[in-house]
């Protein structure tokens, strides 16, 4: 594989992505921060669901694309950089859901603790290979945390 400028030049714009444009690199919690990214991203386009689906369908290969080199460069299968992951997984908590507070809220905590917690099947799914591992585990965990909110969007 080749180190010239070019290749090291698509693998920092493959770092910048997967670490949402440097908010994984946050001391803090960088997964609550990518969180947020979704989140917000979510809340820019709340009026139109198929903009969300389709934001979150090329978020997706993305991070398929550019996963791989990130953790090649940081040497970890799943790098604490980086957080396309929970970016994704926060758009799909919320994907077509009316995005009150309340809903916001529950969303966010839900997805927080089932990509933290990771019970059974999402724990299993972090063990995919390559980027499919990155991403699954908390596409898994938006899902059911999706439903969570759901719910309680139809509660409220």
């Amino acid at each position: 594989m080749s180190s010239g400028p070019a290749s090291r030049l698509r693998t920092a714009c493959a770092v910048g992505l997967v670490s949402c444009g440097g908010v994984g690199y946050v001391p803090w919690a960088p997964g609550t921060a990518g969180t947020l990214v979704g989140t917000a991203v979510a809340l820019l386009t709340e009026t139109e669901p198929m903009w969300q689906w389709g934001i979150l369908a090329v978020t997706v290969l993305l991070g398929l694309a550019c996963i791989p080199p990130a953790q090649r460069t940081f040497g970890s299968d799943d790098p604490r950089e980086v957080v396309l992951d929970e970016c994704c997984g926060a758009l799909l908590t919320f994907v077509g859901l009316p995005l009150t507070p309340v809903v916001l809220l529950a969303g966010f905590v839900a997805f927080r603790v089932l990509d933290v917690w990771k019970p059974p099947p999402i724990r299993q799914l972090g063990k995919l290979p390559g980027a499919w591992g990155v991403l699954a585990d908390d596409l898994a965990a938006g899902c059911l945390a999706h439903l969570l909110a759901w719910f309680i969007s139809a509660r409220v």
